[in-house]
């Protein structure tokens, strides 16, 4: 069966999951994930891609990726840094063969709609895999720094998130809230079904005025109920 053309908009987030190789452990040490993280500031920076959330698991990852206006360098940050962690691994371990499974799973976001929320179901992952009760105790998302526990100079923060308030301390506690706080009805499975579908996380008109954009029929499944307002 021919693969279908993955939809990449410039200056629009994207949602990204890369899973080992039948499912496979991509990250055994904190030495793995820290290489992982270094990797991927180093090629965001190159490529001016800009990353607003992440969540390394241990067979699998979760990125909001910002191309920028080049949608060629979203492609490009993933080869580099999967690349890289490839041979990393292959070397560590004295083995050969690839790391990951063939092709990773990208879902362009509404921004307005859908890209906090997107950002919350990144990081909840473990939480929601049952590895921690908080996702203040997962050390290798971008939770910590979002919710001020810790500081990450190179992590991209999103209009949305900067909308929350007028100082970083406000931001910062209006995050916390929105995180912890439940998730409207279907929500994650929406985000969860758009992205391994290779779909558009957003609402109908958001996937028709893409379709328009870009000249070509993007198929529609019906989406949940947009993001909460944050007061």
């Amino acid at each position: 069966m021919p693969r279908t053309s993955r939809v990449v908009l410039a200056d629009h987030p994207h949602h990204i999951i890369q899973r080992g190789h039948n499912r496979q452990v991509v990250f055994v040490s904190d030495r793995d994930y820290a290489y992982y993280l270094e990797n991927l500031k180093e090629w965001k920076n190159t490529l001016g891609c800009k990353i607003y959330a992440y969540c390394l698991m241990t067979n699998h990852i979760h990125l909001i990726v910002d191309p920028g206006n080049k949608i060629e360098n979203l492609s490009l940050l993933m080869k580099r840094v999967s690349g890289r962690q490839t041979r990393y691994t292959n070397k560590l371990e004295k083995r050969s063969g690839t790391l990951w499974e063939g092709r990773y799973k990208s879902s362009p976001i509404n921004k307005d709609e859908y890209l906090l929320a997107c950002c919350r179901y990144v990081e909840l992952n473990p939480v929601r895999a049952g590895m921690v009760d908080k996702p203040e105790k997962y050390m290798w998302s971008s939770y910590r720094y979002k919710a001020g526990i810790e500081s990450l100079h190179w992590l991209d923060l999103d209009q949305c998130y900067m909308d929350l308030g007028l100082t970083k301390k406000v931001r910062e506690e209006r995050y916390r809230e929105w995180v912890k706080d439940s998730m409207p009805e279907g929500e994650c499975e929406l985000i969860r079904k758009a992205v391994q579908r290779g779909q558009l996380t957003g609402s109908h008109r958001f996937v028709e005025d893409v379709a328009e954009k870009i000249g070509r029929l993007i198929k529609f499944q019906g989406q949940g109920r947009p993001k909460q307002e944050i007061k």
